[in-house]
């Protein structure tokens, strides 16, 4: 090549003009880290067993509403250049339970449906060399219950409708760990901080008389757990959420009565499936 002609230079420059432009387009097509949150949408099921309960306590024979369940899940997710992720998501689910008191009797196939959505940010940290990532994450969640407990019980006794609304906040950690070539182990903890309660008891549903009521609920706890597998665009494994929310305030009826929604826990556990595109 002759330096002193600077048009001799110009079949060199275009090699490595080339050369680094192949570079850009590999890395534009590369596969998505696998240690990294995946941005994009994901769709799914999940079927569960679902358990309700308020414990018995004096003068109260306690109550549970119980069964399997199944319900869709989908989210939308974000992620940026500094491994920051934002994330929507939602589910949606539905069981036909059984009700059943030590003091009103029993009911079967009592329709509760369940929807809950939650907003979260989070950032992604590689360690190990690679090997691991850790992304802890908090946002706000809002979660939705109905029941319908019209008509009557094993007892004779009269149901009504039941609607419940929390707002909490979901902090969690989920951990990305090789489990192959292909596979990644995906475990997620989380302790969902309860904020607020609301409960409606549709009382005017039993035919007594009686006024509706909604009693505010101010102290519970919440966690999760999800244990799920990875493979490019699947996702799949187990998964466990309890709820504990203490006595509500009491709400006056007349004639010296009052309701209050007592103390009580909700468990599910199950397995959900996704598919991310």
């Amino acid at each position: 090549m002759n330096t002193n002609n600077p048009f001799s230079l110009v079949p060199a420059l275009a090699l490595a003009l080339a050369a680094a432009g192949g570079s850009v387009a590999a890395q534009e097509n590369a596969p998505p880290n696998p240690l990294l949150t995946r941005p994009g949408w994901e769709i799914g099921g999940q079927i569960s067993r679902y358990k309700y309960e308020e414990p018995a306590s004096p003068g109260f024979g306690g109550m549970n509403l119980k069964g399997d369940r199944v319900g869709i899940v989908g989210a939308y997710t974000i992620t940026a250049a500094n491994r920051v992720f934002t994330r929507i998501d939602g589910r949606v689910s539905y069981g036909s339970l059984k009700y059943s008191s030590g003091g009103t009797g029993t009911m079967d196939d009592v329709p509760d449906w369940t929807g809950e959505i939650r907003a979260v940010i989070g950032r992604d940290y590689l360690l190990g060399g690679g090997d691991y990532s850790l992304s802890p994450y908090a946002g706000l969640g809002y979660r939705y219950l109905y029941d319908d407990l019209r008509g009557y019980s094993s007892t004779g006794a009269a149901g009504y409708q039941r609607y419940s609304q929390y707002v909490y906040i979901p902090l969690g950690l989920t951990a990305r760990v090789r489990a192959g070539e292909r596979w990644m182990l995906a475990p997620t903890v989380e302790y969902d901080v309860f904020l607020s309660g609301r409960q409606r008891s549709q009382l005017s549903d039993t035919g007594l008389g009686l006024p509706d009521v909604t009693n505010d609920q101010d102290s519970g706890y919440g966690y999760r757990a999800y244990l799920m597998l990875e493979n490019g665009k699947w996702a799949f494994g187990p998964w466990l959420s309890y709820w504990k929310v203490k006595d509500s305030n009491v709400v006056s009826i007349g004639g010296g009565l009052g309701v209050m929604e007592p103390e009580n826990w909700t468990r599910e556990y199950g397995v959900e499936f996704r598919y991310r595109f």
